[in-house]
């Protein structure tokens, strides 16, 4: 199934912003939430091709509701890439633990992004 529209978790109205530029530019539709309540209210809204999930957020942090998506069976088959800053080792296998199917560390290559992206298609 062709990725059309993503749903972009972030906190950081500048990252919601660069990357919803960047998306819209390449023709995908994107939603955005800034915490992990208002994710699951857009998922329960419109179900999305793809997750991008920052990782660093108030309450519910990325890795935690990352979890509580791809362990749901309605979810369970929108990848989630995880977005963040945080770059360890540790970091990405816990993510890809969680139930994320890619890591891109912040800040952002768009190239590397699009390419991860186009790999669901």
């Amino acid at each position: 199934m062709p990725i059309r529209k993503i749903l972009l978790v972030d906190d950081s109205k500048t990252e919601l912003h660069f990357l919803s530029d960047l998306l819209g530019k390449r023709g995908y539709s994107v939603r955005t939430a800034a915490n992990g309540e208002e994710a699951m209210r857009r998922l329960a809204e419109d179900k999305p091709d793809l997750i991008l999930m920052d990782v660093v957020m108030p309450g519910q942090n990325g890795f935690q509701l990352t979890r509580s998506i791809t362990r749901d069976p309605h979810y369970a088959n929108v990848p989630v890439i995880m977005c963040t800053s945080k770059n360890q080792e540790t970091d990405k296998v816990w993510g890809m633990r969680q139930g994320a199917r890619d890591y891109v560390v912040k800040p952002v290559d768009a190239d590397e992004l699009i390419g991860k992206i186009r790999a669901f298609d």
